[in-house]
């Protein structure tokens, strides 16, 4: 049970919320004038949550103990073989797929940052979109949850538009005899197929990963997440950075969960600032270096000369690379010296 289901006021929740106390646990592990003072309630209200909180954690602890036990008995071969089968999802790039293994990988959280207008939300939504590509065409059938960010309707479906493009030109070359493998998708059915989500502040944004895992209960078809930008309300108005810092580990720690237990990719899009190094001023992700450790994967997008280019800065298992990609109208392409610096609307 998480917070949004305590008997109290939604006022209250979202104090918890702000506070740090995002599962039932942190709340039973806490004394009764922390709490009060934290909420700003009377002693007697933060008994009366404390009290609630401490038996129903404990009542899923005892009722999961045995299921956790059994969950973590795998073996290191097992957990090979299941990365060596893991499904990806393409970047409509191909030198970016080549040294990404081939996509963007399921099972895992990816971090992918850059300055303005470098090609972020464009690759969130390319990735929105590739995801639905179907299983004859080499792509995953499934859904995509696109949380804030710079949602521009019409691109999604321009890029809709030229992926069903791309898959009738893929269907019609190898089977030029055989019309049933025509493509039938429409763009209006990839629109439907992603589940948008707005959040206005980091309280707001922490409630909705917490009911993700209901959310993503209910919809198993879901395939990708993707927050468009995962810092954007933690670098605003935040004076206590321990409780920042507090709140964006549990946070990326329920999002690595999501991406395990359900077998999908979860890809995080983070802004740059500066950091100051030997003397002078260096961009740098946000949220500092400690933050690089929330993600499986870091990628690092940044121009060179006039070109984009996409460079793996952290991973456990792919090796520091980098590749050319362009924006065009098409959306996520292999670099061409045509569409150089050429700003997508």
């Amino acid at each position: 049970m998480e917070i949004g289901m305590l008997p109290i006021s939604a006022s209250k929740r979202g104090k918890l919320l702000a506070a740090g106390y995002t599962t039932l646990h942190s709340i039973a592990t806490t004394s009764i004038t922390h709490l009060a003072t934290d909420i700003e309630v009377s002693e007697s209200e933060a008994l009366e949550i404390l009290n609630f909180a401490t038996r129903n954690s404990a009542l899923e602890r005892s009722s999961g103990s045995n299921t956790n036990v059994i969950q973590g008995g795998q073996t290191a071969w097992d957990m090979l073989n299941e990365e060596r089968f893991s499904s990806s999802i393409t970047t409509s790039c191909a030198d970016l797929d080549n040294i990404l293994g081939g996509g963007i990988n399921c099972k895992e959280v990816t971090e992918i940052g850059g300055v303005p207008g470098i090609g972020k939300t464009q690759i969130g939504i390319q990735l929105a979109v590739n995801v639905q590509i179907p299983l004859d065409y080499g792509g995953l059938g499934g859904k995509a949850i696109y949380i804030e960010g710079s949602f521009m309707v019409e691109r999604v479906l321009q890029i809709a538009e030229a992926c069903i493009e791309d898959m009738s030109e893929y269907s019609h070359h190898f089977h030029k005899d055989n019309q049933a493998y025509g493509v039938k998708m429409h763009p209006n059915s990839i629109l439907e197929n992603i589940f948008y989500f707005r959040v206005c502040s980091y309280t707001e944004q922490i409630a909705l990963v917490n009911y993700l895992d209901k959310f993503v209960t209910e919809h198993k078809d879901v395939k990708i997440i993707i927050i468009d930008s995962v810092t954007f309300h933690f670098r605003q108005d935040f004076e206590d950075m321990a409780l920042r810092t507090r709140l964006l580990g549990e946070m990326s720690l329920k999002l690595m969960k999501l991406a395990k237990n359900f077998s999908l990719a979860v890809v995080m899009l983070n802004q740059v600032t500066t950091k100051h190094v030997e003397g002078s001023f260096q961009l740098t992700l946000a949220l500092g270096d400690s933050w690089s450790h929330s993600c499986t994967n870091r990628i690092i997008l940044y121009w060179n000369g006039d070109e984009r280019h996409a460079y793996i800065d952290k991973s456990p298992s792919l090796k520091s690379a980098s590749a050319p990609y362009s924006v065009t109208s098409r959306g996520i392409r292999n670099s061409t010296s045509s569409s150089k610096r050429i700003k997508m609307v």
